[in-house]
């Protein structure tokens, strides 16, 4: 039987004269940054301290174990190596390596002694290919596109600098006789009713003329199959087989699968995964909007409620199993049902895919090519089909697969960002994305639908980016325009948009310690990398609240609630025009270390406001107001697969709380629809000092990630927003922007309940919202953003607060004041 021993003891680090202790997996910076030669590149401004490093070459050192001679065959497996490596042992050359995303295998039969791994820097590398293959645009001016390497690492408009170089994935020694198994290619699809499992076995022989059987089990059921030569097939049925369906549709039963490789009657080597048993398609046929993007699981169309994802860190070897199970259980419990891993970053852990497996997240995967020309020359072709091919069959056994993606915004770059004219007919990746991959994605697993780019019309013979063909990515807001604007068009799948804030008051204390927070304070500037990004932020602003000038709290505040704000625009008005829309991905759920950035969830693992407003926007049942043609129009968005009926209460109300006209009417909103209910004229608001609240009242949504409608949950933007409240859903309508609006000076009681506080509201209280993290950096409030009428109340729970006190609580409440 095959048997493998990790390698994980033993490695130093060589460093000028020095032998460092080592950790593998692991890379440069994290030895370094335990050994104490480099300050923590996350604090203060120390990123710029610790440039040198990507720039050096850089050695691992251990020693091959002693290995019985009872096996034919010694390999030396790495999971992954980061970047461009040469490996040696006791001098002799086994290989190189010039791919972060591949893995690499060594035959070390009958070798011992020193095993070195020695790592070129990436810089070197990179300039060296530039030198073969000719200069290639690029959104940022580090060389990320001539290597295969995480491009982030290199710095984005979210991301620090810090080149890695290391062992980052297990590496292990695999000693074996006969044959192995080389790899294992699951096709699983639903038949009729029938679960199918055909599994394509390759194996590596060291003996050719041995005969060769595979038994495959899967659900209790196993077949046996002969090898031919060195492959095999094996198709295992099982019948009603349970189906797996994204969170929010159904359950996520998961069937484990082993293929055991005998010779005669003993076993040689075995492969076990888990499979989920569905089918997934993409639509992307014409029709009177223009061309579709939905995606359809087992014959159910979706709404996609999405994240974007980059990697959790900079250092991807610090990312625990647990770590991202936490990350992606917060995606679920915020409403999210497909999380989309961006190519700048890396293919994932199968940590991941499990955790996402398990709790019905679809995964739409990039293949890692981002916001570049990528050369199609050598050596950088055959590395990519290497890579595709592996890391294809890698991920296959994961029902929560559905889409294979080309790229991000590379399509888009050629025709918007002057590329064309810059490459002079020279190769930047368009062969890789509709010749190369969509081929090995045909070839190895069809069961999944592949998709050009992001964003991606289906043809040149449309703009890449046109709204009302395939994916969309919106920017030009964030970058130029007011987010009011999301409202103006209804593209059918938004794969990214999104708007910045800064992280957590306690991310930034610890990130910036004993620095005077000011918007613009050195570390508070060298934590934001967007262009312009503090300019954008300003602008943003001034458009919806007086600008705080001078006072820091109130600008982290009003940051966070226009954040929370323009994402909301967006989603509601998106939303609300399901089927035309299919999906909107929100850019970005997380971030890879203390910086202001788009996330909703901070580097410190901190939720935004912005993280409890998803969990209102993509909550099953989701109440918004909208302009129609003719007037206020309250939508109704019902994601769940039970229609919603209940009573729609509308309120027309001054900024004093005085009622100025209400109604009741009936609501209906079918299954998996929109329904839309007119404003009378009488209840529209007129003037700064009205607004409309819109209440829903019901039995909850069975999908809802609240499972609970207690007291009063968060608020929108001016034309929408929301609230649950003991079966009851609310949008609040407010026809100015909030700079306009004479809010009342907020009066409300605080007192300390068990698990938390309670507010009591005596006026208009706009978006409330308890930082609890200013109590203690450990604290956790449960909402965010709330909006309270007079005589309304809430509960705001809270984790890790070890000394509750009404007054410590007031003095970190913050919300919407008079204007000064």
């Amino acid at each position: 039987m095959l048997e493998a021993t990790p390698l994980t003891d033993g490695w130093i680090l060589r460093h000028e004269q020095e032998a460092l202790p080592a950790v593998v997996p692991g890379c440069v910076h994290t030895d370094l940054l335990a050994a104490g030669v480099i300050p923590d590149p996350f604090l203060g401004r120390n990123e710029t301290e610790v440039a040198w490093v990507g720039r050096r070459e850089w050695t691992y050192e251990t020693r091959l174990p002693e290995v019985s001679s009872g096996h034919e065959q010694t390999d030396l497996v790495f999971d992954g190596l980061d970047t461009a490596a040469e490996i040696l042992v006791d001098g002799q050359l086994l290989g190189r390596a010039r791919n972060m995303h591949r893995s690499y295998r060594f035959d070390v039969t009958g070798l011992s002694g020193g095993l070195t791994v020695r790592f070129r820097s990436a810089y070197a590398e990179a300039e060296a290919v530039r030198g073969r293959v000719g200069e290639r645009p690029a959104a940022y001016t580090e060389p990320y596109q001539y290597l295969r390497k995480m491009a982030c690492s290199f710095g984005w408009d979210w991301g620090p600098t810090l080149v890695t170089a290391g062992i980052w994935r297990p590496v292990r020694l695999e000693r074996w006789s006969t044959a192995r198994i080389a790899r294992v290619r699951p096709l699983v699809t639903v038949e009729q009713g029938v679960g199918v499992v055909e599994l394509h076995v390759d194996v590596e022989r060291t003996r050719v003329e041995a005969v060769l059987t595979l038994e495959a089990r899967v659900g209790g059921r196993r077949v046996r199959a002969e090898v031919a030569g060195t492959s095999g097939v094996v198709r295992v049925e099982v019948p009603d087989a349970e189906l797996w369906w994204p969170r929010g549709y159904g359950r996520q039963p998961l069937y484990d699968v082993e293929v055991t490789l005998h010779h005669e009657s003993a076993p040689l080597d075995v492969w076990r995964r888990r499979v989920g048993f569905r089918n997934v398609e993409l639509d992307t046929s014409a029709d009177a909007h223009g061309t579709g993007f939905t995606l359809v699981v087992n014959g159910e169309r979706l709404f996609a409620r999405g994240v974007n994802w980059i990697p959790d860190d900079v250092f991807p070897s610090r990312v625990t199993r647990e770590r991202y199970r936490k990350r992606l259980r917060q995606a679920a419990d915020a409403g999210v049902d497909l999380v989309r891993i961006w190519g700048g970053g890396i293919y994932e852990s199968e940590d991941f895919y499990d955790a996402c497996d398990e709790l019905g997240l679809l995964v739409w995967q990039d293949f890692p090519f981002a916001c570049a020309a990528y050369p199609e020359e050598q050596p950088l072709r055959g590395e990519v089909e290497a890579e595709a091919r592996e890391n294809v069959v890698r991920l296959m056994p994961h029902p929560s697969l559905v889409l294979w993606n080309g790229n991000n915004e590379n399509l888009w770059g050629f025709r918007d960002w002057g590329w064309e004219e810059r490459l002079g007919g020279d190769s930047w990746g368009e062969g890789y994305y509709l010749g190369l991959l969509p081929r090995v994605v045909g070839e190895l697993d069809p069961t999944r639908p592949y998709t050009a780019g992001s964003p991606w019309s289906g043809s040149w013979r449309r703009h890449p980016n046109d709204p009302a063909h395939g994916t969309h990515h919106s920017w030009e807001v964030w970058n130029r325009e007011d987010y009011a604007d999301y409202r103006l068009h209804v593209p059918r799948f938004v794969a990214e948009f999104g708007w910045q804030a800064p992280p957590a008051y306690a991310t930034l204390r610890r990130a910036l310690p004993g620095e005077e927070l000011t918007a613009d304070s050195p570390g508070m500037l060298h934590h934001q990398k967007a262009e312009d990004g503090n300019g954008k932020l300003r602008r943003g602003l001034e458009r919806h609240f007086p600008f705080p000038e001078g006072d820091f709290d109130r600008w982290h505040y009003l940051t966070q609630v226009n954040q929370a704000r323009a994402v909301a625009a967006g989603i509601e008005h998106w939303r609300s025009h399901w089927p035309v829309c299919a999906g909107t991905v929100v850019w970005q759920l997380n971030d890879c270390w203390p910086v202001t950035s788009w996330a909703a969830i901070d580097g410190d693992g901190r939720e935004k406001p912005l993280y409890h407003e998803l969990r209102r926007l993509y909550a099953d049942r989701l109440l918004t107001v909208r302009q129609g043609e003719t007037g206020l129009v309250v939508a109704a968005v019902n994601q769940a697969r039970e229609r919603w009926t209940g009573t729609l209460s509308l309120r027309r109300m001054s900024v004093e709380g005085e009622l100025i006209g209400a109604v009741d009417v009936p609501l209906l909103a079918g299954a998996r629809a929109v329904a839309e209910v007119r404003v009378p004229a009488e209840l529209e608001p007129a003037g700064a000092k009205e607004f409309l609240v819109a209440d829903a009242w019901g039995s909850p949504a069975h999908g809802d990630p609240s499972r609970s409608w207690g007291s009063p949950r968060s608020s929108g933007a001016e034309s929408g927003g929301g609230a649950e409240s003991g079966g009851r859903l609310r949008a609040v309508h407010f026809p100015v922007p909030d700079r306009d609006v004479p809010y009342p000076r907020p009066e409300f009681e605080v007192a300390v309940v068990p698990g938390g506080i309670e507010v009591s509201a005596r006026t208009l209280v706009r978006d409330l919202l308890l930082q609890a993290d200013r109590l203690d950096p450990r604290a956790r409030a449960d909402r965010g953003l709330v909006t309270l009428l007079p005589g309304e109340r809430v509960t705001i729970g809270v984790e890790g607060w070890e000394t509750p006190d009404a007054a410590a609580a007031r003095s970190a409440l913050y919300c919407q004041e008079p204007a000064r």
